[in-house]
């Protein structure tokens, strides 16, 4: 087999694998909300490839949920993705992935994203330039202890196969990637975050990409059975509004996969399918101290074993 011919086989094994993906958490976040379905848009990009968007609304139990499915291709490398490896700039690329986003509706059900994705850079008389990216994280606005625990606990049961320091490292990557300098904050307790894997080769990475995909029910659906039936009122949904406004800031100014889909001419309303259906801003928010809100800030906004 020549290498053209393995690396289409490649392509299409993760191609395959990222659909069923979608199907699986689409058909988890379903069965947990129990009363919406997903909306699915076909789409299709002008300069090469398309994509497949699924957004779930005004559910019992998610306010709003996207899983989106794309696969495109071009003749260069956007600069978001050559940001931190400029020697790709120039080549023509194809990047595939499922990337989401879930806000509940209940405060206390904390809101998540994962993604997980395959790029490959190629360009004329060398050789392709592969790589995988992905993880979760967990973004809570009234944290439980146990909750981001079982978070924790189930990334570091996914990465162990593939080893001892894979967890430490991944989670630190997380921890320093979903950051916001201008708040001095993490936009939550953090998870899993990856980039650039191919030195494991590709057979490894692409098992330890499907585990982290594959895992992320596991990681998340427990959380929202234990809380979404849990009552709250004015001030809770206020706040979680409030702290809604953090993830707009962070999609919009520093996530890499924001940009690289605007940048690359990607469907803006499934780019930013990210965005919380609500959200607000207060000019100089202190929560009051010793509060449910403050705790947050004291205690989880910050790295943090676990």
């Amino acid at each position: 087999m020549t290498d053209c011919e393995q690396i289409e086989l490649n392509k299409h094994a993760v191609k395959t694998f990222l659909l069923q993906l979608q199907d699986t958490i689409c058909h988890a976040l379903v069965q947990q909300d129990g009363s919406a379905v997903f909306e699915q848009d076909q789409w299709q990009r002008e300069q090469g490839g398309g994509g497949r968007s699924r957004v779930l609304r005004n559910g019992k139990v998610f306010e709003q949920a996207g899983v989106n499915f794309s696969h495109v291709y071009g003749d260069e490398m956007p600069a978001s993705a050559t940001a931190h490896r400029p020697e790709l700039a120039g080549r023509c690329f194809e990047a595939m992935g499922v990337s989401l986003v879930i806000h509940p509706r209940n405060p206390y059900v904390p809101t998540s994203h994962a993604n997980v994705r395959f790029f490959i850079a190629e360009k004329d008389g060398e050789a392709p330039v592969w790589w995988f990216g992905g993880g979760f994280d967990l973004t809570p606005f009234y944290p439980f202890d146990d909750d981001c625990q079982h978070w924790h606990d189930t990334a570091k049961a996914i990465c162990a196969p593939f080893g001892d320091d894979v967890y430490q490292q991944h989670k630190a990557w997380c921890d320093k990637y979903f950051f916001l300098p201008h708040r001095n904050e993490t936009r939550g307790v953090g998870g899993l975050f990856f980039d650039d894997l191919n030195q494991w080769g590709f057979d490894k990475s692409f098992a330890y990409t499907q585990a982290v995909g594959n895992g992320f029910v596991d990681a998340y659906i427990p959380i929202v059975a234990q809380r979404h039936q849990l009552l709250y009122g004015e001030r809770e949904r206020e706040f979680q509004l409030y702290r809604r406004g953090r993830y707009v800031e962070f999609n919009l100014v520093y996530d890499r996969g924001t940009l690289f889909g605007l940048q690359s001419g990607g469907r803006t309303e499934s780019i930013l399918m990210s965005m919380p259906p609500l959200a607000r801003w207060e000019y100089c928010y202190e929560p009051e101290p010793n509060s449910a809100e403050a705790r947050l800030y004291q205690d989880y906004l910050k790295p943090r074993e676990w």
